[in-house]
């Protein structure tokens, strides 16, 4: 009997005011299976901590979080996440840590085993809009790559889409493309 592999692909509640996270829109355009494999989707509260609690419950092979980017205009796989919580504005439960330790005896950065610089360049080449992304910021989106990461023994990545709602058709095409390179680089 064939076993099953499981995919997580999360996006994010609303915050800041807005109606809208295209991280979310995405995610909902993402189909059941890609490359075969089952696919688990889940939207994550915009909470520091929380996120991750709620994105660790699923059992998965690989987890790819989705987050979204203001000012970006194109899809960036994130290499890293930093031990940091620094917030420009208060969390979905109304949090705003400045310059807080996440684990305090954690390492400085969470690097993903997932080679993106290899499937950004091919994806580069088939003409996706993407690009590599050294900075996932120090919000929630960087909280929860960054624990979730620790806490996982599969495979984790984190991708940020620009937050422009009205595209959210192509970066899912774009995101299930980067998690069929993935895939294909996992089994």
């Amino acid at each position: 009997m064939e076993q099953t592999h499981r995919i997580l692909v999360t996006g994010f509640e609303p915050f800041g005011g807005a109606s809208l996270n295209t991280s979310a829109e995405v995610l909902h355009r993402l189909p059941d299976t890609i490359g075969g494999w089952q696919v688990t989707k889940a939207v994550l509260p915009v909470v520091f901590g929380r996120a991750a609690e709620e994105a660790l419950r699923y059992a998965a092979d690989l987890t790819v979080l989705l987050g979204e980017a203001g000012g970006r205009t194109l899809v960036t796989p994130e290499l890293y996440a930093k031990n940091v919580r620094n917030a420009r504005i208060p969390d979905n439960a109304g949090q705003q840590p400045m310059q807080e330790i996440i684990l305090p005896d954690g390492p400085e950065v969470y690097r993903t085993a997932v080679p993106v610089k290899r499937i950004t360049a091919q994806m580069q080449a088939e003409g996706h809009g993407i690009a590599v992304s050294g900075d996932a910021g120090a919000f929630v989106c960087n909280d929860t790559y960054y624990l979730v990461g620790m806490a996982n023994c599969v495979p984790v990545v984190f991708l940020h889409v620009p937050a422009l709602p009205s595209k959210a058709d192509a970066f899912a095409d774009t995101v299930r493309r980067f998690i069929e390179l993935a895939e294909a680089m996992e089994t």
